[in-house]
């Protein structure tokens, strides 16, 4: 058995992507099948973080509060399609060291399964303008954290920002998977709402010109 498959080409290893939080999902994904993404957290540490992935196709569950991820994989094993393991480093500007590679379904599950510290959403993927937009609707004790994201493969700049994004929170740890699995957002929702009521929406000025859609 092969656990690991791919290239091991560092020169690639980066991620380029700006991240905000979103009051809810917006409505022209609602209606679209999402990937269910199960990952845990073997370490998550200063924005340094070593994570085993995997992605659920077909799983029709909606995110809520008492979801438990553990039991939703055991429930879901046919489904699993893709697994990997990432190794990422803090995130700086936009830019985050990711190393990930492909990894054996069977292996990956049962490391989930096992231990780590674990976070569970669903993935929709909208293009919107010029990009590509993941929508994570995150359950379990982050229920109901919405985060958006744009990825390129270089920084995100002079981004078309949509209406569904409230405030930009890229290179906020706080809201970082790793982050998110350390300390739970139902454990500092109502300190960021007071936060944002207190403060307003804020988007980052050192990526170029900030566009609202």
């Amino acid at each position: 058995m092969t656990m690991f498959s791919g290239s091991m080409n560092t020169m690639t290893d980066f991620e380029f992507e700006r991240r905000f939080f979103c009051a809810a999902p917006p409505q022209e994904v609602l209606d679209e099948t999402p990937t269910t993404i199960v990952q845990s957290y073997f370490v998550h540490q200063d924005n340094y973080a070593l994570r085993v992935r995997v992605m659920l196709h077909d799983v029709h569950e909606p995110m809520t509060s008492d979801m438990d991820a553990r039991l939703l994989l055991q429930s879901h094993l046919e489904q699993v399609s893709d697994a990997f393991v990432t190794v990422k480093g803090p995130s700086v500007g936009g830019t985050r060291y990711e190393a990930e590679r492909e990894i054996d379904s069977h292996i990956a599950t049962e490391l989930i399964l096992r231990g780590g510290s674990v976070i569970v959403k669903n993935r929709f993927s909208i293009w919107l303008g010029e990009d590509g937009w993941s929508i994570d609707v995150f359950g379990g004790n982050n229920h109901p954290l919405v985060i958006a994201e744009a990825e390129r493969s270089g920084p995100v700049t002079n981004l078309a920002i949509p209406s569904f994004c409230v405030s930009e929170i890229t290179d906020q740890r706080r809201f970082s998977n790793d982050g998110l699995a350390s300390r739970p957002f139902n454990q500092w929702k109502a300190e960021y709402r007071r936060e944002l009521d207190d403060q307003g929406p804020h988007f980052e000025q050192a990526f170029g010109h900030n566009r609202r859609m």
